[in-house]
């Protein structure tokens, strides 16, 4: 009981953040229908797929609000509509200070039009971080992939165990891969160059690696040298 007093006490002495006064809030999807009741908590986090906890951390964060009945939060359509604005950006991975950012930048929005622009920029601007961190994670694990494969190399280079007798049948592109391979080129240039899916290219990779018994990239097209498919 001491706890919700102080709780209660918190909540008074708390002044509500302007975000709570935004005017025109922009139209974000919601996982079901608007409903036509306010929500208690219990609702609130079912409604939208998360605990209490993340509720409770928005408030404290000043981005909801919800009106009290005793211990009770219950959340009002507006504050409905906020959790679903602030769940679209949480899932697009912005950072609660880019939402807070965000929210401040709608204060000053004279229209519902407006606030669904600069919501708009702000998406945009969250993809573009993505693309620019997806081409960062494809450049290290190639980075990665290379250097363990390199490893293998130095460690096998002398392993010729399961040589092939003959030389194995490859198709067209598997030859054309194989020959980029042995002049140097990565599966990303290798791509390129056959424009084909990089993940065609690995699998073609993997194809060759296996028919020639080999234990990596390199090996295969040092045994590929021996039997004279490609020229060194």
């Amino acid at each position: 009981m001491q706890e919700h007093s102080q709780d209660r006490l918190q909540f008074v002495q708390d002044e509500p953040s302007d975000w709570q006064r935004i005017t025109h809030l922009p139209e974000t999807p919601l996982p079901r229908p608007l409903p036509d009741h306010p929500l208690p908590i219990a609702e609130m986090a079912n409604f939208f797929g998360v605990t209490h906890r993340t509720l409770h951390f928005y408030e404290e964060k000043g981005l909801l609000l919800p009106d009290r009945h005793g211990a009770m939060r219950i959340y009002p359509h507006r504050q409905i509509r906020m959790m679903g604005l602030i769940n679209l950006c949480r899932e697009t991975g912005m950072a609660i200070v880019q939402i807070q950012d965000l929210l401040t930048d709608l204060t000053y929005s004279e229209s519902v039009a407006e606030s669904e622009a600069k919501l708009r920029a702000a998406l945009i601007t969250r993809r573009n971080e993505l693309v620019s961190e997806e081409s960062l994670i494809r450049r290290q694990m190639q980075q990665i992939t290379t250097a363990l494969q390199e490893m293998d190399a130095a460690r096998d280079d002398a392993d010729n165990q399961n040589f092939p007798a003959h030389p194995p049948f490859l198709s067209d592109s598997e030859f054309r891969c194989l020959k980029l391979m042995a002049e140097g080129y990565n599966p990303v240039r290798i791509s390129k160059s056959l424009d084909v899916a990089l993940e065609q290219v690995l699998s073609m990779e993997a194809g060759i690696v296996r028919k020639f018994s080999a234990s990596n990239r390199f090996q295969a097209v040092a045994k590929a040298v021996l039997l004279g498919i490609v020229g060194d």
